[in-house]
């Protein structure tokens, strides 16, 4: 949070984003998916699931790139100023810091039972907390210590991620892995979504980061390069381990062959290099919903992650699983109302652009009933009785795109009517 507004290089963002990408999560997908369908089918639904999500981080960082802002403030035109602080800004703090948590304790339960491994016992809540208090000073010092802890942590990531691949796919692993058939049916349509929804928070949060990158080229190619590869890499990686090891729990694939400690430090730093961009951006969200000054950024985002990991050292947040899962249901038709309005009514002009006082109507209920009927079928699971529809991402950020677009052709032609008239 210190760096105002440093200039930051398309490479530098792309690591960034290729950190975020080499998660634990990413691995747990990959698993996932290979559970109900064949291994080309998942690399396929991951694919065009990352696909979409490029095309939302390009048009979204690029916004902020052209107006030199973050997220919460590029959004001040569509919602309103206090719309975008008091609406968009508490979604995205909670779901930000709410995962900073989660992840913070899983690399804290990672690395005790490691530590168990050797009879050294280390309680949970401790571990998780010294973990926590590491990535929450990462985002601390702001985006040039994200980038250099990236450009260490990126290329072990992948070194230790191709060995076990290669090692799994090794003696007549490959063949395992190509005739694979699993023994439940997950649709095509459903892993799209799920990997959609996987990372849709990162195709809304990515003009916290792309604000910092000149060029509109350099956002697309940093979205591009540092969001496809590693995202491909990690799905197939967590099915084959899924496949060849029975689990794409990266500690116990490497267990097995012999090597937990390369197989914890790959934990941590996966699960490391993401949650700095989890407390970066809730951060910066904190920030604009108390309007913190500049000279007291810092201590705003020390307080928020220091709570954060503080729920996660005593396991509270694991009963906030459920809001989450809604709150993030809810957060990707944000970008439909953004792009509307930057994109197709704006032109992608930022000469267009201002902000608007107070709240923007159309803007909040637009976001409002795409929200509303995406997290629709989150919701329902809560029910087991209830009839139970598919979660697609997709339809909300449709749904609020239309309604702004149409409702502002609606307004705008209503106020010249009225101008004339007058």
């Amino acid at each position: 949070m210190k760096d105002g507004k440093t200039e930051q290089s398309w490479q530098s963002l792309a690591f960034i984003w290729i950190g975020s990408m080499i998660s634990v999560p990413g691995l747990l997908l990959g698993g996932t998916l290979i559970a109900g369908m064949s291994f080309w089918t998942a690399v396929l639904t991951a694919l065009v699931g990352y696909g979409i999500i490029v095309i939302g981080m390009i048009f979204q960082g690029i916004q902020s790139s052209d107006l030199r802002r973050p997220t919460v403030q590029v959004a001040s035109q569509v919602f309103g100023e206090q719309g975008a602080k008091k609406v968009i800004a508490i979604i995205l703090a909670i779901s930000c810091l709410g995962w900073f948590g989660l992840q913070a304790n899983v690399a804290g339960v990672a690395f005790s039972q490691f530590l168990a491994l050797y009879n050294f016992t280390l309680p949970v809540w401790i571990s998780s907390l010294f973990w926590g208090i590491v990535m929450l000073l990462s985002a601390i010092f702001g985006i040039k210590l994200l980038s250099w802890l990236n450009y260490i942590a990126v290329p072990f990531l992948l070194v230790v991620i191709f060995y076990a691949i290669v090692v799994s796919v090794s003696g007549g692993g490959w063949t395992a892995i190509t005739n694979y058939q699993p023994d439940t049916h997950m649709p095509f349509l459903t892993g799209v979504s799920v990997t959609i929804g996987s990372f849709a928070l990162g195709a809304i949060i990515a003009g916290d980061y792309s604000q910092y990158v000149r060029k509109r080229s350099g956002v697309a190619k940093a979205s591009f390069i540092g969001v496809l590869p590693a995202g491909l890499l990690m799905i197939a990686a967590g099915a084959i381990f899924g496949v060849t090891s029975d689990t794409a729990d990266i500690i116990s694939v490497f267990t097995q062959l012999g090597f937990p400690v390369i197989g914890v430090i790959a934990m941590l730093l996966a699960t490391w290099t993401t949650n700095a961009v989890n407390a970066f951006s809730g951060g910066i969200a904190i920030v604009n919903v108390f309007n913190v000054s500049k000279e007291k950024e810092t201590i705003a985002v020390a307080v928020a992650g220091g709570i954060g990991t503080v729920l996660a050292a005593i396991g509270i947040l694991d009963y906030f699983v459920p809001i989450m899962n809604v709150l993030s249901a809810m957060i990707p038709p944000v970008a439909g109302v953004m792009i509307a309005s930057y994109w197709i009514i704006q032109k992608g002009d930022s000469a267009s652009w201002q902000k608007v006082p107070n709240f923007n109507w159309l803007g909040v209920l637009s976001w409002f009933i795409g929200a509303a009927i995406a997290a629709l079928p989150v919701i329902l699971e809560f029910f087991p009785n209830a009839p139970q529809l598919i979660n697609q991402p997709l339809i909300g950020v449709v749904i609020s795109f239309a309604i702004y677009y149409i409702g502002y052709k609606f307004t705008d032609k209503k106020a010249v009517r009225e101008n004339i008239d007058d």
